[in-house]
């Protein structure tokens, strides 16, 4: 009898969640043709089965390579939600106090912001330094993109470039800088006396089997990388320009795939790597709805059912987006190697359907 009762559940529930998964990947499958999109798209609800997991595309154009749901791609600024909870984990520990000054860790920072700027306002770009990022989609295809050209280590680049006079008052006004996760990269690495990679492997990829993770380097080769194409404005396609995407460390310079973020993810919404009220610190928004690294966006009125952590990353071709929908607990992980699509709208479309 229960055996009988359990095959006509089945026979129910199973048609529906098949109608569910196939309207979905016709869904992503249209746009993603609609829309020129080359790369791997990752959709799971809570921490259990994947909904979705499938890539579209070219990895490397000279060889016509295919891309699978092993590519490996460059992720760019989510670079900075790892930075995020590494500096998270030493609050936690004791190591760091959120709102002590940038010389209180580096006693060495001849910068005016050394003893104005707080690791809160690091971390939520508040900190009215001025901006290191000086290329524009307008110009660096003809003036290149900053120092970037150049091979320096972490301390250099603290140095040489996140160390000028504030154009703000710390605190009042929101600029995405690249400079201070660089900033807070450097106070990992003297507060651990090892380096960033060392950090990051030590204290996140390895825990959690992030074994296709960790830091971009030119004396690397790294399987299943794909090359990043730009399209300019004369729609033109090309490889990403030449650049040591190792000096964006910190702020930007990893590696991974889809099936390793969702790992991150879900370790983190899991409170694996720091606790519940920890995370509520990193997910409060300030200025621009800007959290610790994230976006917050939506939830107020009609929009409430969409509240979600946003995390973009982008160089030149190199493309990423990771949504977590905060009240229902869906994740989509978007990563591309062109700069084709718009991923932000794609991955909130995606999060519309299934709701």
């Amino acid at each position: 009898m229960k055996y009988y009762l359990l095959v006509v559940c089945l026979l129910l529930i199973s048609p529906n969640l098949f109608s569910q998964d196939k309207n979905l990947n016709d869904f992503i499958k249209k746009y993603a043709s609609q829309q020129d999109f080359n790369g791997t798209v990752l959709v799971q609800k809570g921490s259990g089965p994947l909904l979705y997991h499938q890539s579209f595309g070219i990895a490397e154009r000279a060889f016509n390579t295919p891309i699978t749901n092993q590519t490996i791609y460059q992720v760019c600024s989510i670079t900075k939600t790892f930075t995020a909870v590494l500096v998270l984990q030493l609050v936690e520990n004791g190591k760091i106090n959120l709102n002590k000054k940038i010389t209180d860790y580096l006693p060495n920072y001849k910068g005016e912001a050394g003893t104005k700027v707080s690791i809160h306002q690091l971390l939520n770009h508040t900190s009215g330094m001025k901006n290191i990022d000086t290329a524009k989609d307008s110009n660096f295809m003809k003036y290149g993109i900053g120092f970037f050209h150049t091979p320096y280590t972490l301390d250099e680049i603290v140095t040489k470039f996140c160390s000028d006079p504030l154009v703000n008052e710390p605190g009042t006004k929101f600029d995405y800088n690249n400079g201070e996760y660089m900033i807070l990269g450097r106070i990992l690495e003297e507060l651990y006396k090892m380096s960033y990679e060392q950090i990051l492997n030590q204290q996140i990829l390895v825990p959690l089997g992030m074994n296709n993770s960790g830091l971009l380097s030119h004396y690397k080769l790294i399987k299943n990388l794909a090359t990043p194409y730009y399209r300019s404005a004369t729609q033109s396609i090309i490889p990403n320009l030449p650049i040591f995407v190792e000096d964006f460390s910190a702020s930007g310079a990893m590696y991974s795939s889809t099936a390793d973020l969702i790992k991150f993810n879900n370790a983190l919404f899991d409170y694996k790597l720091i606790k519940k009220e920890t995370l509520d610190q990193l997910l409060t928004p300030g200025l621009d709805e800007y959290g610790y690294s994230v976006w917050i966006r939506g939830g107020k009125g009609p929009d409430v059912k969409y509240k979600r952590m946003e995390r973009y990353g982008r160089i030149m071709g190199a493309n990423a987006a990771w949504f977590h929908y905060l009240n229902s607990n869906v994740t989509v992980i978007i990563l591309s190697n062109t700069n084709f699509t718009d991923l932000g709208d794609f991955a909130r479309k995606i999060g519309q359907f299934i709701f």
